[in-house]
C-alpha cells in the first residue's frame, strides 16, 4: 500500500508487542468491567458445566484424601511413641505394635493412591474442558478477523492484533487449564485443614491463625516499598532497552558522524540507574520470605510450646501435635496460591475484556440478501459521484467521476495523499462508499458477493507477500487447483522460469522468512506469475516496480506488459516513465481528478501533470500550490 492511504488513516497508538505484557514487580493489569468480562467468560464454559462439576468433585475428593493423611499419620507416631515408652519404663510384655503401624502405613498408601487417582481425573478433564472453550474461542477470533474491514487493520499495529489473539487467548488457556483447579483445590485445602485443626486442638489452632495476619502486615508493608523501585527498574529496563536497539539500530550513523563515546556514556548513565533500582527492588522483597520464616518459627515454637504442655496433661497425643505441625505447614500454601490465582484472574479477566472489545469490533457491511456473482466480466468500471473520507471533518473524494472501458489501461499519478491507493480500496470494497456508487460491468458492488468481486481483481503491490513455502506453492496460491503445466506457463509469461530453474532445488526451492533468498525484484516477478496464473478481468499495479533496480525493471515491466495483455488495469506510479503507454492517465489531487488524457495530451497542456513529469527528468520544482 503507497504512502498517501497510510497518511489519510487515523493516528496509531503504541501497544505492548508480544510477549511485553505487566512484569513482576508492576501493577497486575485489570479488566475496566470485571463483574462483566467474567460473566461472559463463563458463558464460554456453561456447555460444559457437568465436566466442570466432575472436575470439582474429584478435586474435592483429591484434596480431602491428602488433607486426613497427617491424621492417620500422627497415629502411627502415638502407638510408635507409646510402645517405645512403655518399653523404657520396663513394663512387662511392653512392645511395639508394629502390625497397626503397618495397617496406617497400607491406610496412608491407599489414601495417597485415591488422592493421586482422582487429581489425575480432575487434571484429564479440565483440560478436555480448557481447550476445547479456547479452540472455540480461537476459531470465534479467527472468523471475526475474517469480517472486519480493512480500517481496522490500518488503524491498529499488528503487534496489538497479535497480542490479543495469541497472548491473550494463551493467557486464558493457562489459567482455565491450572489456575481454576488451583483454586478449588486451594480453598478446599484451606477449609479442610482449619476443619482438621480445630478437631485436635482449637487453642493450637488460634495461635497459627494469629500468625497470618502478622504475615500479611509484613508482606503488605515490604511490598509497598519494593514497589517504587520495582516500577523504577522496569522504566530503567524499558529505556535502556530502547537506547540499545536504537544504537545498534543505528549503528552505521553513530561510526560515521563519531558518536560512539556518547553512546557509550549514555548507556553507562542508564545501566548505572537501572543497577540501584534493581538492587533496591531486589533486596527489599527478598526480606519477605526471611521474615515469614521467622513468623513461621514462631508460630512452630509456639505449638510445640503448647501442644507438649496440652501431651502432658493428657488433652491430647503426642501424634496430634506432629500432625498439627504439618496441618500449619499446609495452612500457609493454600493463602500464597490464593493470592497468586487472584492476581492471574485480574490479569485473564483482562485479557478476555481485550479479546471481547475485538470481537465486539464493527464488521464489514453485511452482503445485499440479493448478492449476485458476475460469471463472465468485461472489466468496465464506473466511478458514479463517489464520496469517500476516512475521517468526517477530513473529506477525501467529492464527486469523483471516472468511466472505464473493458480492457483500458487507466494510470493514476498524484502527490502523496491525493487518494490513489484510496481509490483502489474503493474499487474491492475494502472500505465502504460515503456517497455514490462503483459499477463493474454496470452492476453496483455492493450487490454482488464479496469474494466473487475480489476474485476479479489480480493484483501486484509494492510490498511483495511470499510466504514460507516452496516458490511453486507461492505462484498456485494465485488459483486453487492449479496444475503444474500452468504454474509453468504462468511463471514463463512472468519471465521468472529462467531464475527459478537456476535456483538449487528450482520450483521446490523454500522461500525463508521475509523470503530473503531471493532478490527483491524475483519477488516482484513471482508475485506477478501468481497474478497471471489468477486470470483475473482487473488488474491493480501498485507502485510495482518502485523498489526494483533499472536493469530489474525491464524483466518487470516486461511482465506486467504480458500480464496486462485484454485486461482492464489500474496502474498507480510515481516512476512516471512507466505509464506513457496508458490509454488514460488520471492525475489526482486531494481526492479530485484535476487533468485526464493521454500522456502526450498532458504534456502538451502544460499543466499539473507536465509539472510533474518535468520535475522528474528536468530537476524543476513543482508549481505553486502543487
Amino acid at each position: 500500500m503507497s504512502k498517501e492511504g497510510r497518511e489519510q488513516r487515523p493516528g496509531r497508538k503504541r501497544h505492548f508487542g508480544p510477549g511485553m505484557g505487566p512484569q513482576m514487580g508492576l501493577p497486575v493489569q485489570k479488566a475496566k468491567d470485571f463483574k462483566g468480562t467474567l460473566k461472559r467468560l463463563l458463558a464460554y464454559l456453561k456447555p460444559r458445566k457437568f465436566q466442570l462439576l466432575a472436575v470439582f468433585f474429584t478435586a474435592i475428593l483429591s484434596t480431602l484424601f491428602s488433607i486426613v493423611s497427617p491424621k492417620f499419620m500422627g497415629k502411627a507416631t502415638t502407638k510408635l511413641f507409646e510402645g517405645s515408652l512403655l518399653k523404657m519404663q520396663g513394663v512387662p510384655g511392653a512392645a511395639i505394635d508394629f502390625n497397626y503401624i503397618l495397617h496406617i502405613l497400607l491406610i496412608l498408601a491407599g489414601l495417597y493412591l485415591f488422592s493421586a487417582l482422582f487429581s489425575y481425573i480432575q487434571q484429564y478433564i479440565m483440560a478436555g474442558v480448557a481447550q476445547k472453550t479456547v479452540y472455540d474461542l480461537r476459531n470465534e477470533v479467527n472468523e471475526k478477523l475474517a469480517r472486519l474491514p480493512l480500517k481496522f487493520f490500518d488503524a491498529h499495529p499488528h503487534g496489538e492484533i497479535l497480542s490479543r489473539v495469541v497472548n491473550d487467548v494463551d493467557n486464558i488457556s493457562s489459567t482455565l487449564q491450572q489456575s481454576l483447579t488451583q483454586l478449588i483445590t486451594s480453598v478446599v485445602t484451606l477449609v479442610g485443614v482449619v476443619v482438621m485443626m480445630l478437631t485436635i486442638s482449637p487453642l493450637m489452632t488460634l495461635v497459627v491463625l494469629l500468625t497470618l495476619p502478622l504475615s500479611l502486615i509484613v508482606t503488605k508493608a515490604i511490598a509497598s516499598r519494593s514497589q517504587v523501585h520495582f516500577v523504577g527498574q522496569q522504566k530503567a529496563l524499558g529505556e535502556l532497552s530502547g537506547h540499545v536497539e536504537e544504537m545498534y539500530t543505528g549503528h552505521p550513523v553513530i561510526k560515521a558522524f563519531g558518536h560512539e563515546e556518547k553512546s557509550i556514556a549514555r548507556f553507562n548513565e542508564m545501566n548505572e540507574e537501572l543497577y540501584h533500582s534493581g538492587r533496591k527492588a531486589q533486596f527489599i522483597s527478598g526480606i519477605i520470605m526471611p521474615l515469614m520464616s521467622f513468623i513461621s518459627n514462631i508460630g512452630y515454637v509456639l505449638i510445640s510450646v503448647i501442644g507438649g504442655v496440652l501431651v502432658t496433661r493428657r488433652a491430647i497425643e503426642i501424634g496430634d501435635v506432629q500432625a498439627f505441625i504439618q496441618y500449619s505447614k499446609q495452612f500457609s500454601q493454600p493463602i500464597t496460591q490464593l493470592a497468586n490465582i487472584a492476581n492471574i484472574i485480574q490479569s485473564t479477566i483482562a485479557s478476555a475484556e481485550r479479546v471481547f472489545e475485538l470481537l465486539d469490533e464493527q464488521e464489514e457491511m453485511p452482503e445485499a440478501p440479493e448478492a449476485t456473482i458476475l460469471a463472465s466480466p468485461r472489466g468496465e468500471v464506473h466511478f458514479q459521484n463517489v464520496k469517500f473520507s476516512y475521517k468526517q471533518e477530513a473529506p477525501l473524494l467529492e464527486n469523483l467521476n471516472m468511466d472505464v472501458q473493458p480492457g483500458q489501461t487507466i494510470a493514476i499519478v498524484g502527490p502523496t495523499g491525493a487518494g490513489k491507493t484510496t481509490l483502489v480500496n474503493l474499487l474491492m470494497r475494502f472500505y465502504e462508499l460515503d456517497g455514490g456508487k462503483i459499477t463493474i460491468d454496470g452492476v453496483d458492488i455492493t450487490k454482488l458477493k464479496r469474494g466473487n468481486l475480489r476474485r476479479l481483481f489480480g493484483m501486484v503491490l509494492q510490498d511483495t507477500w511470499l510466504f514460507n513455502g516452496t516458490i511453486r506453492d507461492n505462484i498456485a496460491y494465485g488459483r486453487e487447483g492449479a496444475t503444474e503445466e500452468e504454474i509453468v506457463q504462468a511463471a514463463r509469461a512472468a519471465h521468472a522460469d529462467h531464475f527459478i530453474r537456476t535456483l538449487p532445488q528450482g520450483y521446490d526451492t523454500i522461500l525463508n522468512e521475509e523470503a530473503s533468498n531471493i532478490s527483491q525484484g524475483q519477488k516482484q516477478l513471482l508475485t506477478i506469475a501468481r497474478a497471471i496464473l489468477a486470470d483475473p478481468a482487473i488488474l491493480i499495479l501498485d507502485e510495482a516496480t518502485s523498489s526494483v533496480d533499472t536493469r530489474t525493471e525491464v524483466y518487470v515491466q516486461r511482465a506486467m506488459q504480458e500480464l496486462m495483455k485484454g485486461r482492464t488495469s489500474f496502474v498507480i506510479a510515481h516512476r512516471l516513465s512507466t505509464i506513457r503507454d496508458a490509454d488514460i492517465i488520471l492525475v489526482m489531487n486531494n481526492g479530485q481528478i484535476i487533468e485526464k488524457g493521454s500522456h502526450e495530451n498532458l504534456l502538451a497542456e502544460g499543466g499539473f501533470y507536465a509539472d510533474l513529469y518535468n520535475s522528474q527528468f528536468t530537476g524543476k520544482a513543482f508549481r505553486k500550490g502543487a
